[in-house]
């Protein structure tokens, strides 16, 4: 072969491999920049899945926290339902790859419609705790009306009370002008135990408005100085929830006017020296008590 066939061939060979190195370097920048484009789209993709992982951890958060505030039987169902769909949505997140576009698309979609969901019960929520804010706030009221009343009543009762007791009070007859005047056979005052025939008592019962008026007893207890009670038979009268003995009465028609009247104890036993005791009673009241002496025989 001649020099110059050959030079020719050189050259041919030198552009056939220079064209093969070009093209190998096209082809390898061409084969990275589509690497390079697959890798940001995994990673784009993989980024895309952990913030929908993070966004379905926070929405089983909120419905955690939400849980606390139900208090409808039905809601807390509703939310038991949806709570569970997290945690299975939670699971399968966890198993997706990232690289599979159609099922992560499908999920994103699910979480949309859970965030919906919990934006509704959220909302039947706050209407709810508002309702029952209201009912309980209401029902504080009536109870504090209740008790007002309660109160009141109460009030008024011992008011009542008291008033009946001080009427009662007042309606207590009272006895004065008391004085004992010891008589003998001539119906003469005599100062000698041995002359005595009648003991007469003189008594006023004043006036009383308030006393209901009718007829009426006044009951007269004298009492010897040895504390016996002076009695002709076995004669008793209620006072303080029992019997006890008296030695006079007299029935009288009171009218609210003062009312002045004796009552006379005939004198059959020998009379002891000393200092004795008459109580007069009216209505089951004591309304007098007074002393008096017998000192000479």
């Amino acid at each position: 072969m001649d020099k110059k066939k050959l030079t020719i061939l050189i050259v041919v060979l030198t552009l056939v491999i220079a064209a093969l190195v070009a093209g190998l370097i096209i082809f390898m920048n061409k084969s990275n920049k589509q690497s390079q484009q697959i890798a940001q789209t995994e990673q784009f993709m993989e980024e895309e899945k952990q913030q929908m992982v993070t966004e379905v951890d926070a929405l089983a958060g909120e419905m955690d926290g939400y849980t606390m505030y139900v208090h409808n039987d039905s809601l807390l169902r509703e939310f038991d339902l949806q709570k569970q769909k997290i945690k299975d949505l939670q699971a399968e997140l966890k198993s997706t790859k990232a690289t599979d576009a159609k099922r992560i698309a499908e999920l994103k979609a699910e979480i949309a419609t859970l965030r919906t969901i919990l934006a509704h019960y959220v909302q039947q929520i706050d209407s709810l705790n508002s309702l029952n804010k209201r009912l309980t706030n209401e029902n504080l009221e009536v109870k504090q009306r209740y008790q007002n009343v309660s109160e009141t009543a109460e009030m008024l009762a011992k008011e009542k009370e008291s008033l009946s007791e001080v009427v009662t009070r007042a309606a207590v007859l009272e006895l004065y002008n008391f004085s004992f005047n010891p008589m003998d056979e001539r119906n003469r005052k005599t100062e000698r135990s041995s002359k005595m025939t009648n003991l007469k008592f003189n008594f006023t019962i004043g006036k009383n408005i308030t006393a209901e008026p009718g007829p009426k007893t006044v009951y007269l207890r004298l009492s010897r100085p040895d504390g016996e009670v002076m009695q002709k038979g076995n004669s008793v009268f209620a006072y303080e929830n029992k019997n006890i003995e008296y030695s006079l009465k007299k029935e009288f028609d009171y009218t609210g006017e003062a009312y002045s009247d004796a009552v006379y104890w005939k004198v059959e036993e020998i009379l002891q020296i000393g200092t004795y005791q008459a109580d007069f009673f009216v209505d089951g009241n004591r309304i007098g008590s007074y002393s008096f002496r017998i000192e000479k025989k």
